[in-house]
């Protein structure tokens, strides 16, 4: 399906996007659209009728989103909810309209339910609220699966919803007031380990837990997914392993070398308890599973910090 296509690729020039693009290529895409921020703003739906209708695109990959940490979260629920709901509306229309062979939806594990049975299976996802602190972004996420399975009942339209744990690696964003997790915490201990400074304050508890998944990895059941999975029910793309917020402080503060101690600030919420996929559905669908082991990709997303991301 890819070879010979011309794909468009929303955040493409973004963190994960880039691996995306490479892997497309890789995969023998005949073009590659990349509409950037500045030029296209996919919130409006007569700019996205003018892309699709001006490129023309056999295949739409949808990246981009708008969403952060839970500080960002929590500062930001209209504007998240609004912002990645209306993107995805926009872009399944329009690819509807202009006759588009496949779109290929990334979704959010924010879309779970706040209490879902560990690990987390597809067809749980309907058996409660989100989170609070992310709800609106996973919400409106969530409500382009059902748009998808909808435009596939009526108008025959090859729409695929995959649902990628959190993601981790180089280029990701680093910055303290909008990042996940392991950028923050690779940026927090390497600025204290450089300051020589005491302590580390981290938000929480630590006990929550958190599945990562490398951003190569990501790129690649994305790809797979495009290239041979055309059904209509959502997909996990993660490594099944669940870890403990604050094994995963420890992990960092060891591999970046800081040598003072971890505070909990238990006054700031931990999100949700805990975050583990079943990821044995890619596997059945489309032969897909995750490789890079966890601490190896920590040591890559360290290094490329310290020898590229922190110099700008």
């Amino acid at each position: 399906m890819i070879a010979g296509s011309r794909v468009l690729v929303t955040g493409g020039a973004g963190f994960l996007g880039r691996e995306v693009c490479g892997r497309l290529e890789e995969a023998g895409a005949s073009d590659l659209v990349i509409p950037r921020r500045a030029q296209h703003d996919l919130t409006e739906q007569q700019v996205v009728r003018d892309l699709l209708s001006s490129t023309r695109p056999d295949i739409v990959v949808h990246l981009a989103a708008e969403v952060g940490g839970i500080g960002a979260n929590m500062a930001n629920p209209g504007r998240y909810f609004y912002a990645n709901a209306a993107m995805g509306i926009n872009l399944i229309e329009e690819s509807r309209r202009v006759g588009v062979t496949k779109f290929v939806q990334v979704g959010t594990v924010c879309a779970y339910p706040k209490f879902t049975p560990v690990p987390f299976k597809e067809e749980d996802l309907w058996l409660g609220y989100p989170e609070e602190t992310n709800a609106p972004y996973g919400v409106a996420k969530k409500s382009l699966l059902v748009m998808l399975q909808s435009y596939r009942e009526q108008y025959d339209f090859n729409g695929i919803y995959l649902l990628p744990v959190n993601l981790y690696g180089p280029y990701d964003n680093f910055d303290l007031e909008t990042s996940h997790v392991i950028p923050a915490l690779i940026r927090k201990f390497i600025t204290a380990r450089d300051s020589s400074s005491p302590t580390v304050t981290l938000w929480g508890t630590g006990s929550p837990s958190r599945e990562f998944l490398y951003v190569s990895d990501a790129a690649s059941g994305i790809v797979t997914a495009t290239e041979r999975y055309d059904g209509p029910d959502p997909v996990n793309l993660g490594n099944g392993r669940e870890v403990p917020i604050r094994l995963l402080a420890e992990t960092i503060s060891n591999l970046v070398g800081f040598e003072g101690e971890i505070v909990w600030d238990t006054s700031k919420p931990d999100g949700q308890p805990r975050r583990a996929l079943d990821v044995s559905r890619a596997k059945e669908l489309f032969g897909w599973e995750a490789t890079v082991d966890f601490e190896d990709g920590l040591r890559r997303t360290i290094e490329w910090w310290e020898s590229t991301g922190s110099k700008g």
